[in-house]
């Protein structure tokens, strides 16, 4: 598709290059990459597919902050996990044609690149490195399912908890440590470490009863990371 200015391909192109996945192309190939896919922005709360539909292209967050959100039959939902900038998803159903596995909703406002399956499978056949970082990139996926369960397993909610605020903070806080939620609640907390509502919220002032972090409103400050690498088993 077309229809990019030519910053916005410039923008495009600048995040595809700090990624895995499209380095390999070289500088021409990612600039056209940037051209064939189709850029969107979307305010905070938008869903950018369902769960259900047609898996036909394979998504970048070019910027922001999204949440892969899984509905149950009976409608109840839970958070499988939290997605920042350079992050792609809607990989599993471009393999097997499958329907899209789970939705994808802003949980700020984002910027998100769509490659068109055909287009991808194309760039695969011109670049066979491309299809050796795909599969890289499943796994990591796997593996970070597999550390997932693993987590469960081991740790309690307090491990849980923390190792997943030290997460958050090295991928979508700030440098001083300060993790901000806009779009995050203590009930999206809670289902990407398998807990209550409740569960997580004692939780939390038990880490703030030992000085561990600091939370006002949204805003979570982590004031002593030793501690907490060490809480989650790091």
């Amino acid at each position: 598709m077309t229809g990019h200015l030519p910053h916005d391909v410039e923008a495009i192109a600048a995040v595809l290059a700090g990624i895995p996945l499209f380095r390999v192309l070289g500088e021409s190939g990612i600039r056209s990459t940037a051209r064939a896919g189709l850029a969107r922005r979307y305010r905070s709360g938008q869903i950018i597919f369902h769960q259900g539909d047609p898996g036909e292209s394979l998504y970048v967050l070019l910027d922001g902050l999204v949440k892969v959100v899984f509905t149950t039959e009976h409608g109840d939902e839970i958070v499988l996990n939290m997605l920042g900038r350079g992050d792609t998803f809607g990989e599993m159903a471009l393999l097997d044609g499958s329907p899209r596995s789970a939705s994808i909703v802003t949980a700020r406002p984002a910027w998100v690149f769509a490659l068109p399956r055909a287009r991808l499978l194309e760039l695969m056949r011109e670049h066979p490195g491309l299809a050796d970082e795909f599969l890289r990139m499943l796994g990591h996926m796997v593996r970070r399912l597999t550390d997932q369960a693993a987590d469960l397993a081991f740790l309690d909610l307090g491990g849980r908890l923390a190792k997943l605020l030290l997460q958050l903070a090295d991928k979508h806080g700030h440098a001083d440590g300060v993790v901000e939620m806009p779009g995050l609640t203590q009930s999206d907390l809670a289902a990407l470490i398998g807990a209550s509502r409740p569960a997580v919220n004692r939780a939390l002032q038990s880490l703030v009863s030992r000085n561990l972090i600091a939370v006002k409103g949204r805003t979570i400050t982590l004031l002593d990371v030793a501690a907490l690498r060490k809480r989650g088993g790091l």
